[in-house]
């Protein structure tokens, strides 16, 4: 547990968050202050955290002010002294005598040192500055740097406000990242006293997929109507340099429609998603980020004709994608029913004039589909939270005949897997629970988001025989997104009529599952790998 002295000579709101945050259970264990009315000190007691007082009277030189700051911190044991705005100038013996000392820095050093960096930085009228947290010298800011964070500098801005957003912003991330690290024993400080001959390195500080810093930066594309609701203001935000192929600045080829709101933006995108799943002509139409169909075929026409037969009442007002130049054919028979949006890699001159000519249908082109390697947004997903968010690699991945594992008596059909293999990828796109059930190459009842997995089955089975305007659930295949951990949602899919499964296996009742398909003479391969999608 690393113990800190922090000093401060106003307020000290670093010290404090880092008393509130504790990282890498680093605990503030006396605050100093070289001014008696510092609000620090009544903060910090009422904390229940010692604090002491050490004034510097006009007769006392620097040198006996810093004796008896070091008389004060003789009687508590600690291993890192943090400064918060104190406003003194430490000399080369006072820091040989105390431990490692850091400081937090209101602008990117080396610019802009000095008590007035918040003025400085709007007179230069720079665009981004920051904090940078820094190990203390006797000369000015001028310590081997240890981490630093940047904010963006707005035209409005006057000091005051700039000074708000670097603290909460800037500092309160930085400050207790570098105290972490000293914590976790990964900061090292080389040398003695003097900035000329100190060094700092921190174990871990590198760079990849899942770096210890990330910084995210993002460039207004526009204002929305509103968010998932009315009430909410929403905006939408484009990656500065991502480079991926996405609807966030699609061109809307109808530019007198109206602009796509929230809903249409992450509905477009889950489309998209999912028909980058496919090589062969693929269509699908989207609510709510789920698949309502999904199909491939020869034809983009026919593609498309075949997912929305999935379920065309769930499809109405919903978002379409197209993995083909839109041609006509196609464009003929999305506007044959209502729909929100089409996003698709280019149109034909005669595609365009249809769908144009759909007052409330907004048309969007991608321009291409290719994905870029290069690209963190097509390697890596992510979800805000409160305070935070989560990162994760995308699931780029789907089996191939050779990943799959036929543990039943009864083989599938080279057509069954093929089915599988086409299920599964639709399936990926699914809010889990979830469960795809297809025939050939095209969807006919999908379950998705239910609590329990016998009920997705139950859903997906009912929209099949009710909705599915060609087939139903007989002899189709039925994918699951994680396994199946009692035969209940099983033997409900089988009274259903299903032919074939294809899902992870794992379950510790897995013998149990296999000998309810070997009962009935039902072929189930497994994956190894589950495919949830929670958001």
């Amino acid at each position: 547990m690393t113990r800190i002295a922090g000093l401060a000579s106003n307020r000290g709101r670093n010290l404090l968050h880092i008393d509130d945050e504790q990282p890498g259970g680093a605990t503030l264990d006396v605050v100093l202050s070289d001014h008696a009315d510092a609000p620090v000190l009544a903060d910090a007691a009422d904390r229940g955290i010692p604090t002491e007082t050490v004034e510097r009277a006009d007769r006392d030189s620097r040198e006996a002010h810093e004796r008896l700051l070091l008389d004060a911190l003789a009687g508590y044991d600690v291993d890192l002294v943090c400064l918060d705005g104190y406003m003194r100038i430490l000399t080369p013996e006072f820091l040989e005598a105390v431990p490692p000392t850091l400081n937090v820095h209101p602008s990117l050093l080396p610019a802009f040192p000095g008590d007035d960096a918040h003025e400085q930085v709007l007179d230069a009228g720079v665009r981004v500055t920051g904090c940078t947290v820094h190990v203390v010298t006797a000369a000015v800011d001028d310590g081997p740097i240890v981490t630093q964070e940047a904010v963006p500098v707005y035209a409005d801005d006057d000091a005051d406000s700039l000074k708000q957003r670097v603290l909460h912003d800037a500092e309160f991330a930085a400050y207790p990242r570098a105290v972490r690290w000293f914590s976790e024993g990964r900061l090292r400080i080389d040398g003695g006293v003097d900035a000329t001959d100190m060094s700092v390195t921190v174990e871990g500080d590198d760079a990849g997929d899942r770096p210890e810093r990330r910084v995210v930066s993002g460039d207004k594309v526009s204002e929305l109507r509103y968010g998932e609701n009315p009430h909410q203001p929403a905006a939408v935000y484009a990656d500065a340099g991502s480079g991926a192929t996405g609807v966030v600045d699609a061109p809307q080829l109808n530019a007198g429609a109206k602009a796509l709101s929230y809903n249409n933006y992450n509905d477009a995108d889950a489309a998209l998603n999912l028909i980058r799943e496919f090589d062969a002509p693929a269509a699908a139409v989207i609510k709510h980020t789920n698949p309502a169909g999904c199909a491939t075929a020869d034809t983009l026409a026919d593609a498309y004709d075949d997912a929305l037969a999935t379920d065309a009442m769930s499809a109405f007002g919903g978002i379409v994608a197209l993995n083909r130049v839109c041609d006509v054919d196609t464009a003929e028979l999305i506007v044959e029913s209502f729909k929100e949006v089409v996003v698709a890699p280019g149109y034909t001159d005669a595609a365009v004039e249809v769908l144009t000519d759909e007052e409330d249908l907004r048309v969007l082109d991608v321009e291409e589909l290719a994905e870029s390697t290069d690209s963190r947004s097509d390697r890596m997903t992510e979800k805000r939270l409160v305070g935070g968010r989560l990162v994760q690699d995308r699931d780029l991945w789907a089996p191939t005949r050779d990943d799959l594992e036929v543990v039943t008596e009864t083989a599938p059909t080279d057509d069954q897997v093929e089915t599988m293999l086409f299920a599964w990828r639709v399936l990926k796109h699914v809010k889990s629970n979830g469960i795809v059930l297809a025939d050939g190459t095209e969807t006919v009842g999908v379950g998705a988001g239910q609590v329990s997995r016998v009920d997705a089955v139950r859903l997906a089975t009912m929209k099949a025989d009710e909705h599915a305007e060609r087939t139903g659930v007989e002899g189709s295949v039925l994918a699951s997104d994680a396994f199946f951990p009692f035969p209940d949602g099983v033997e409900r899919a089988i009274d259903a009529g299903i032919g074939a499964v294809i899902q992870p296996g794992g379950s510790g009742n897995d013998d149990g599952v296999v000998a309810v398909f070997d009962d009935h003479g039902i072929p189930m391969a497994v994956t190894g790998r589950r495919c949830f999608r929670h958001d």
